[in-house]
């Protein structure tokens, strides 16, 4: 709060009106040092209602970063069922580049924002992505690394961490050897495991009092099929070591999990509040 004083009769007084520098503390206390409103308005002695309309005068602040050659990893992370945020990042920069809401996740989405930034200059040379079917297609001129990560973890939803069956057990340990093997190896180890249980995942079961089947043993089927239609972009990054391609998404999915810590403490905020608040992270936010 400043103080005045009338050039005609020296009265002495002081403004409610706040300078820009001291808003914008008031967002970066908001944002990063995660205060709540209550405990803003608390502290000023205001209502949470005038710290809400002072927030919503801080306009949404640009950190422009100069388009260059990049590898980026894409991935897209929720808010409930029905709003999230896709985002580009480049692990080399630390940074985010390109960021939008969703209220589900698309292929077309991707799609969108490697042109939105291709058309500010970027050129992308490698991109990282989680396994969504298409993904791939989205990069297909490009080297394409599916994370391994989320490999295994996609063969263990299939087979859970105790598989069931011996056929299960061996898949989900010759998965779990994917970040320190090389193709050649596991490709080999794959066809092995399949020759060995090919009859196995095959076998039909029919439903009783009607002429269908099912496979009897879907989920070891559906982990191996899984592993043999993503082979191809598991190995990217050993095939192209001048790119310093990542072998997974972990750059992005740590950045999603420290996204969330501070959203969430600001829950119910109206969609546009919330997404300045995201894009104020995402913008922000190095690594």
């Amino acid at each position: 709060m400043q103080r005045y004083k009338c050039v005609s009769c020296d009265h002495q007084f002081q403004s409610l009106r706040r300078p820009n520098r001291f808003i914008n503390r008031l967002w970066e206390d908001y944002v990063w040092k995660k205060q709540s409103l209550k405990q803003l308005g608390d502290s000023l002695g205001r209502s949470m209602k005038w710290v809400r309309t002072k927030l919503d005068e801080v306009d949404q602040r640009e950190n422009p970063i100069n388009p260059s050659s990049v590898v980026i990893i894409a991935d897209t992370t929720f808010w409930g069922r029905s709003y999230g945020v896709c985002v580009f990042r480049s692990p080399s920069l630390k940074r985010n580049i390109w960021w939008h809401e969703v209220e589900s996740e698309k292929v077309a989405h991707y799609y969108y924002g490697r042109k939105i930034l291709e058309e500010r200059g970027w050129k992308f040379i490698g991109a990282v992505v989680d396994g969504r079917r298409g993904l791939t297609r989205v990069f297909g001129d490009i080297p394409v690394q599916i994370c391994q990560f989320h490999q295994i973890k996609r063969v263990t939803n299939y087979l859970t961490r105790k598989p069931e069956t011996l056929a299960g057990v061996e898949l989900r340990e010759l998965t779990l050897t994917l970040s320190r093997t090389i193709e050649k190896v596991f490709s080999k180890a794959l066809e092995s495991w399949h020759k060995k249980w090919k009859t196995f995942i095959e076998k039909k079961t029919r439903v009783q009092g009607c002429n269908r089947w099912h496979y009897t043993h879907k989920n070891v089927l559906g982990a191996y099929k899984s592993l043999e239609r993503n082979l191809p972009y598991l190995f990217t990054y050993q095939k192209y070591p001048e790119l310093g391609i990542p072998n997974t998404t972990n750059s992005l999915d740590g950045m999603f999990t420290q996204l969330k810590s501070k959203t969430n403490l600001h829950r119910g905020s109206r969609r546009d509040r919330r997404f300045k608040l995201i894009s104020e992270i995402l913008s922000g936010e190095e690594n």
